[in-house]
Order: C-alpha cells, then sequence, then structure tokens
C-alpha cells in the first residue's frame, strides 16, 4: 500500500527567521510535506539553537522547531550570497521571514524586485507593527505584541500586576496567521488565476484579532475588561479549583443543562432547581455565591474522587497538567501527541505529535532540526553549483 502525499508536497518554502514566528510558521508547512529550507547565518545560525534546555551544546527546542527543515548557511551581506537566494526564490512558491520592516529592502531584495524575479511568489512577513504605520521600523518582540495586542491587560488577577501566559504564545498565534494567509494566497494563485502576493502579519494584531468582544463592548458601553483571574468573566461558573490533596482543576459549567447537572452531582438540588440560576445572567450575578459553592464542595474531595464525579455528570473538566501528567496520560497516548525520535548521538527522546490530523493526508515528523548548513551542499547542487564552485563561495565565506 503505498504512502498518500502530504497535502503541501510539492510546495517549496524559504524561511529567512530566526527564533519563533517565522519559524514556527514554517516548520507547519514541514510537517505538511513542503520542502522548507532555512536560510540561516553562517555565524551561528538561528539563535534558538542556543536557548532553553540544551542537549550537547544544542537546544532541545531547536530540534522540534526546525525538524523537516534543510539548513543552508548563506552569509547575505555578500553579493554572492544574496545571488543564492535569489536563485532559491526565482523557483519558491513562498517566502517565510520575520526580519525588522526595510531589512530585506536595504539588501536589495523588497517585494518589489523578487515579485519581478518570481510573480509566483508568496511572501509572509511577520513583524511586530506590520509593514506599515508609524511603527513600523521599531522592533517588536511577541511579548510587545501581547501587551499592545490587549492580551497581557486582562491576563492575571485584579489586585496584581499583569502576567504573561508562560509561552510566547504571541510569536505562536502570528504564525498560525501567517500560515493561514499564505495558504489563502496559494488558494488565490492556483484557483483564482493570480499572482503571488504579500502577506503581512504584525505581532500585536495577530493577538488583537482574538480578543473576542473587547472592541465592541467598549464602543458601546465604554466598557474596559479588567484582570479577572481564573475566571471567565460574565460567563459563570467557569474556575480553578483546588482538591483535597492540594491539585488544581478547571471546571466548566458554564452551560444551563451543565450547571444543573454539576449541582445535583454535588448534592446542591436547590441550585439546580432555582429558576434564577437557571440561565447565564442570573447565574453571573450571584457568581461569588456559586464559586464558594463549588470551591467547598472540590475542597473536600481527593482529586481522583473529585474528576469521578465530574466524569459521571458529564461536567467539562481537567486537572491542570504539568508534562509529566500528560506523559502518561491515556488520551495523549491515543492520539499519538509524543513522536519517538533521535538526537543526533542516538539518544531516543519524544516530541511533541503533529497538529491537526488529517484523515487522508496526515502530517509527519522526518528528522529533528539539522546541524547549522547541514543542507548547503545538497541544496547549492540542487541549483547548479558545482563542486568547484560551491567551494569558491565557503572559501569566500559566502556559505
Amino acid at each position: 500500500m503505498s504512502t498518500p502525499s502530504k497535502p503541501l508536497a510539492g510546495l517549496k518554502v524559504i524561511e529567512l527567521g530566526t527564533l519563533i514566528a517565522g519559524p514556527f510558521a514554517s516548520r507547519i508547512c514541514a510537517e505538511f510535506g513542503a520542502e522548507v529550507i532555512k536560510v540561516e547565518s553562517p555565524d551561528g545560525g538561528d539563535p534558538l539553537r542556543k536557548w532553553r534546555k540544551m542537549y550537547q551544546g544544542t537546544s532541545l527546542w531547536w530540534f522540534v522547531q526546525a525538524r523537516n527543515k534543510q539548513s543552508l548557511t548563506l552569509n547575505l551581506k555578500h553579493p554572492e550570497g544574496r545571488e543564492v537566494l535569489k536563485r532559491l526564490l526565482s523557483e519558491a512558491d513562498i517566502l517565510i521571514e520575520n526580519f525588522r520592516p526595510g531589512v530585506l529592502e536595504k539588501l536589495g531584495l523588497g517585494w518589489d524586485v523578487l515579485h519581478a524575479l518570481n510573480p509566483r511568489l508568496v511572501m509572509v512577513r511577520l513583524s511586530g507593527f506590520g509593514q506599515t504605520g508609524p511603527m513600523k521600523d521599531q522592533p517588536g518582540f511577541g511579548a510587545v505584541g501581547e501587551s499592545m495586542g490587549g492580551l497581557r491587560y486582562i491576563t492575571g488577577f485584579d489586585d496584581r500586576p499583569p502576567v504573561r501566559t508562560g509561552i510566547s504564545i504571541g510569536d505562536s498565534i502570528a504564525a498560525l496567521w501567517g500560515v493561514i494567509g499564505a495558504l489563502m494566497a496559494l488558494r488565490h494563485r492556483e484557483v483564482n488565476g493570480g499572482q503571488g502576493q504579500v502577506v503581512d502579519v504584525a505581532l500585536y494584531e495577530a493577538i488583537f484579532a482574538m480578543m473576542e468582544s473587547m472592541v465592541p463592548e467598549f464602543d458601546v458601553f465604554g466598557f474596559i475588561r479588567e484582570r479577572t483571574g481564573n475566571i471567565m468573566p460574565g460567563i459563570t461558573p467557569s474556575s480553578i479549583h483546588t482538591s483535597a490533596d492540594g491539585k488544581h482543576v478547571q471546571i466548566g459549567a458554564n452551560g444551563d443543562a451543565i450547571f444543573k447537572r454539576l449541582m445535583q452531582a454535588i448534592g446542591r438540588n436547590d441550585l439546580a432547581d432555582d429558576p434564577a440560576l437557571a440561565s447565564n445572567d442570573g447565574r453571573d450575578a450571584r457568581r461569588d455565591e456559586l464559586y464558594g459553592v463549588i470551591d467547598r464542595w472540590a475542597n473536600g474531595l481527593a482529586l481522583e474522587q473529585l474528576m469521578q464525579v465530574l466524569t459521571d455528570a458529564e461536567v467539562p473538566a481537567s486537572r491542570i497538567y504539568s508534562a509529566e501528567d500528560m506523559f502518561s496520560d491515556p488520551q495523549y497516548l491515543a492520539r499519538e501527541m509524543f513522536l519517538h525520535a533521535r538526537l543526533p548521538d542516538g539518544k531516543p527522546f519524544k516530541m511533541p505529535g503533529i497538529v491537526p490530523k488529517l484523515s487522508q493526508t496526515p502530517g509527519s515528523a522526518e528528522w529533528v532540526g539539522p546541524s547549522l548548513g547541514e543542507h548547503t551542499d545538497q541544496v547549492l547542487t540542487s541549483l547548479g553549483y558545482d563542486p568547484a564552485a560551491i567551494a569558491s563561495l565557503r572559501q569566500a565565506g559566502t556559505v
């Protein structure tokens, strides 16, 4: 039985990105079959190679973020390096870059040049503030985008300063928008007979687009949503509660029927049958009372007992998982959310599985993040450079 092709097989993606947003976008493309060539500086490459926990000098994050990619080293300050890149881009489908706006233009690689070189090219540009506007030239990391986009303002408790979410979610969300935009542009190119175009993603806008009803609530009512800790403001009950053995559980009983089942399960038929609590507006008006009831109930049961009651009552709930919890969880295992791979020295390790699950053309991880310049000769050869020319480029410090 032949292996089905992946949905992005046949696409060539060039990544001019570092750290998170650009590389995460191209990683998704690579997992679903695109040929992804990551262009790195010969002088150390992507800084992510040295971020967080290291194994024999290389970040474990790197092995995941750069899986299925080829690493080509190019010094774009050299004219020969820019010529190599132009050759690559002349036959590419997508360019993903997350430089500060204007960097590629200074290198003579702006959109006008690249579009003339390859009218079918889709250029995904991820930056702090986008390619236009008064802030376009300012540097902007994901943390800045989360702050300006509104996420940080509402994250945390009302008696403390704002907090971060625990991951670089601004970069990752921007990457997802970048991939969505690239696929839209490819659809236009292939189905509507269009040419390539620019996909302009600003990190702050990527977050802003996720902020639910924030804009109309302020515009119509002058309402500014504030930090509310673990509860969902205006939607009751949905919060985190603590079991008798000190474990934390998220309980979402904000649906009308679900709330009734929860109250019955914990022995509060009086609340289950209270007509004032039959809909969300009535429950939210008595929010503190209800959270007190659920807190006292949860505090009296060990985690396993608490979860069994919630499961039996069909109330959406989950313990707050650590990585250790995930590794042995039957749902994670059944969904193949841990892939078995090997580090360069042969040591086995687990990587996150592929998202989303496609029934006919699933993605996969074929190899871990490559060593710096591992595929340089291979890529140059495919572009028509012979061994002597490659040696000359290497001697000149171009690759």
